[in-house]
């Protein structure tokens, strides 16, 4: 069920019309966003393969560069269910787009460097719009009660 679950999520190409999906405020934490949300179904089901919604539903803050389900379908095809029967790598790519402390668009600077939690660092941009690690950050600064999302359009990928 999970691995078609999966293949429906990767199918997906809905886009983030702007911060409006996000209603409610910031009285919830970074995964129940994301949830409701609904732009980002495969990003939940691999933190949650992952094991990692309890940390991302901790104390915090975090900072979450989060790939859309549009950006997780532009890798290769098979790329997200190979990932998700190896859960190291997949540890490694969701903690990669992720900071501690709450960083917002306003803290950001070109060239800006930040370290994430997997323990390597991504690379900010702000001439053109702002971008980690040449993704585009497409909705910025999306408070949650445990830090903040910055939605982005491509998976970033750390050295593996």
């Amino acid at each position: 069920m999970l691995r078609r679950t999966l293949l429906a999520l990767t199918a997906s190409t809905a886009l983030v019309a702007g911060t409006s999906a996000f209603a409610g405020g910031h009285s919830k934490d970074i995964v129940d966003t994301a949830v409701e949300a609904g732009t980002f179904t495969t990003l939940v089901a691999a933190v949650e393969a992952a094991g990692l919604v309890d940390t991302l539903k901790g104390e915090g803050p975090f900072t979450v560069f989060a790939p859309t389900d549009e950006a997780f379908a532009k890798l290769p095809e098979g790329t997200v269910e190979g990932l998700l029967n190896d859960i190291p790598a997949l540890t490694k790519i969701l903690t990669y787009h992720v900071v501690p402390g709450k960083v917002m668009s306003t803290d950001l600077s070109d060239g800006m460097m930040a370290t994430t939690v997997e323990g390597s660092d991504v690379t900010i941009g702000t001439m053109n719009g702002v971008t980690v690690n040449g993704a585009n950050v497409v909705a910025a600064d999306i408070e949650a009660s445990n830090g903040v999302i910055h939605v982005i359009d491509t998976v970033i990928l750390p050295s593996m």
